[in-house]
């Protein structure tokens, strides 16, 4: 069943079910204007959680009645963001990193144990009645729609609470369809939904009252490769189109590629990064590699003449040497000495991805 915390985001009418709103990235003319302002400030974001450890056994339990023992979890520890209008940014992590709390205190779910936040000229926490018609949010591992009632009921009914007009709730609802395919389960209840399903119906709930700010947490899992295509191009053209702030956290760095210019990572409740994707890559020594195929075998030992300033050289087989080459090496000058120096048939050049930028920055994780 569904977690009644998350739900909580959206509390509009209190007599009713309280739920949550639900190639290279092109950024938008909101982002990319200079006088574009920020919609999400926060200074100083902490959240501290008391635990209870239980002690074990019969004994342990007589003792916990008296005198119990607690120890503090610091989740997030002065986070400070500035977002402004129209970015896309990429919020990444280790599991227990302190994503999902961050994005839960921005929307107001958990109030921060230190800091200030303020979305869209709004406290999320002290202003939530007001707030969440400004914010749409998607928990990948939650969902905010109503567990027995079929998907387009509580669309209906999400619609009446956020007060979308009958026109734009159809035209949207038209649009959401034509890139989600809804139409095929909106009669479904939600208890029977894929994993899938649910994520589009959650993404498409989200949206219904055209939102100026959108947070995504982890929305594309479960969600097949062509869906997820699709799910990019759709977040990428309601960004560029309608100026939309969009804040995602995932585990699948394919989705940062495609759709974040800006990259934020946290570990360990701290920001450790916050800048340009290309500037991650540089500054965790992700290398460029270049595969040379050569026309006859040579033996690496004996090519002393090769350069090495910011460049290691391994031999694959008799006739393949791979360069890996330090960000801010001259990688066309190596190229033209190669093939001065060898008999190369065939050149391969891969640019380091993501995933081992992020591999090579969580290895040395303690902890």
């Amino acid at each position: 069943m569904m977690d009644t915390q998350a739900l909580g985001l959206l509390r509009v009418d209190h007599t009713m079910r309280p739920v949550t709103t639900a190639s290279a990235p092109a950024a938008s003319v909101a982002a990319t204007s200079s006088d574009a302002s920020p919609v999400i400030v926060a200074e100083g974001l902490g959240k501290t959680f008391r635990t209870f450890d239980r002690r074990p056994g019969f004994t342990g339990a007589l003792r916990d009645l008296f005198a119990r023992n607690y120890r503090e979890l610091k989740a997030v520890q002065d986070v400070s963001l500035t977002i402004r209008r129209g970015e896309i940014i990429g919020y990444i992590g280790p599991n227990g990193a302190g994503k999902s709390t961050t994005i839960k205190m921005l929307t107001g779910i958990l109030v921060p144990t230190t800091g200030t936040i303020r979305v869209n000229g709004f406290d999320p926490h002290r202003e939530r009645s007001a707030y969440v018609r400004t914010v749409g949010a998607v928990f990948g591992q939650r969902s905010q729609l109503w567990w027995d009632l079929a998907v387009g009921e509580s669309f209906e009914l999400l619609r009446h609470l956020y007060d979308v007009s009958q026109s734009d709730y159809d035209a949207r609802l038209k649009r959401f369809d034509e890139v989600l395919e809804l139409k095929e389960f909106l009669r479904t209840p939600v208890r029977k939904l894929s994993l899938g399903q649910r994520m589009k119906a959650d993404l498409a709930a989200s949206l219904l009252h055209n939102p100026p700010v959108l947070f995504l947490d982890e929305p594309t899992v479960g969600v097949d490769v062509v869906t997820k295509t699709r799910l990019r191009a759709f977040l990428r053209e309601l960004n560029r189109e309608q100026g939309t702030t969009i804040l995602l956290t995932t585990h699948d760095m394919q989705d940062i590629e495609a759709l974040s210019s800006r990259v934020v990572v946290i570990d360990h409740g701290r920001i450790m990064h916050d800048g340009a994707l290309e500037a991650l890559k540089s500054k965790y020594g992700a290398r460029k590699r270049l595969i040379l195929t050569l026309r006859e075998a040579v033996d690496l030992a004996t090519l002393t003449h090769l350069a090495t300033d910011g460049v290691a050289w391994t031999q694959t087989n008799p006739v393949e040497l791979v360069a890996a080459v330090d960000a801010g090496q001259d990688s066309a000058a190596l190229l033209q000495r190669c093939f001065g120096l060898l008999p190369v048939a065939d050149v391969r050049i891969e640019e380091p991805t993501i995933e081992q930028v992020v591999a090579a920055l969580y290895g040395g994780r303690a902890g």
